[in-house]
């Protein structure tokens, strides 16, 4: 079994523990000035790929074109991932038809991040959000803005955490990626 099929099928039990942080991740970046930022976002499924969807005008979009590592911890079943990888765009079509599945809400933050402001700037109230928020006169049919992107994730770097051995010694193995082959390390915990 491949470190990512590992992966599915940990996050598969994950989930059928009812565990909710199988649905998300941790994002880690690194911003304009050195300071690393991390942040909790839902891990998608688009085929056989991991995915992540945001919006451009996000810092953190910018972010990624520099790198960044994903962690995921499942209280549930006791394993935590590391993860470095590479991106690559989603086709928009596969964004605006995944798109039309969100909230109403989460879709009129991304037409006020397009028409009003971008994401993660300073807004005077929460008020004013809440008035930008319902004024924006959105296309009807509501569809997807141009900002509204997603990321494959292709991994390179995968370390699995096994917090569950009886024995209380943890195990944990470093997987990496080279070439086409994945390459195994057992690591001190």
């Amino acid at each position: 079994m491949s470190p990512i099929e590992q992966f599915q099928a940990d996050r598969a039990r994950a989930r059928e523990a009812g565990d909710p942080m199988a649905a998300v991740c941790v994002l880690a970046t690194v911003d304009e000035h050195g300071h690393p930022e991390a942040r909790t976002l839902v891990l998608r499924q688009v085929e056989e790929d991991l995915a992540l969807f945001m919006n451009s005008s996000s810092p953190k979009w910018q972010q990624l074109q520099q790198g960044g590592s994903l962690n995921t911890y499942w209280p549930s079943i006791e394993i935590q991932y590391r993860m470095r990888f590479t991106t690559q765009l989603i086709d928009p079509a596969v964004v605006a038809a995944s798109w039309q599945y969100r909230p109403d809400t989460p879709k009129r933050m991304d037409w006020f991040y397009q028409l009003q402001q971008p994401q993660s700037t300073a807004i005077g109230s929460r008020e004013e959000l809440e008035q930008g928020l319902n004024s924006l006169s959105l296309p009807d049919p509501i569809t997807a803005p141009t900002g509204a992107c997603g990321l494959l994730i292709k991994p390179t770097m995968l370390e699995r955490l096994d917090l569950n051995e009886l024995s209380g010694l943890h195990d944990r193995r470093r997987y990496t990626l080279t070439g086409a082959k994945w390459r195994e390390e057992v690591l001190v915990p």
